[in-house]
């Protein structure tokens, strides 16, 4: 079992940052790929970006790249998405999940198909 708790979501303007964090615990972080999603009101949860177990392969979503960073401190248990550029429709509750893996390709790693899904944090960028 693996339990996820994110923080870091709030209300920004437009142009401004974010960063996000998910803290893990229940087992051993560095066997665990870590991804975030988010859904807007209305529409369907979408893959936001991903990291492999150690870190070195990061995976995004077109609409965040260059804006967006990934990545995880297996020393703290923490994942973190930062988010730069802010844009109005980025608004949305992001979600932090995970799933016990090795495997670093994008086709494993960017889908929908993880184990283990946190509460959610709103994040709500104002024009």
């Amino acid at each position: 079992q693996v339990r996820l708790v994110e923080s870091g979501g709030g209300l920004v303007q437009a142009g401004g940052s974010l960063r996000l964090s998910c803290a893990a615990s229940g087992r051993s972080f560095s066997e665990i790929a870590i991804a975030w999603f988010r859904q807007a009101p209305g529409k369907e949860r979408e893959f936001v970006a991903a990291v492999n177990w150690k870190g070195l392969s990061t995976y995004y979503t077109d609409s965040v790249k260059d804006r967006f960073t990934i990545s995880r401190d297996n020393t703290k248990n923490t994942a973190y998405l930062q988010m730069n550029s802010l844009e109005p429709e980025d608004t949305a509750v992001y979600y932090c999940a995970a799933k016990a893996t090795y495997y670093s390709s994008r086709s494993y790693l960017a889908n929908d198909d993880y184990t283990y899904w946190g509460q959610g944090t709103q994040v709500t960028v104002s024009s």
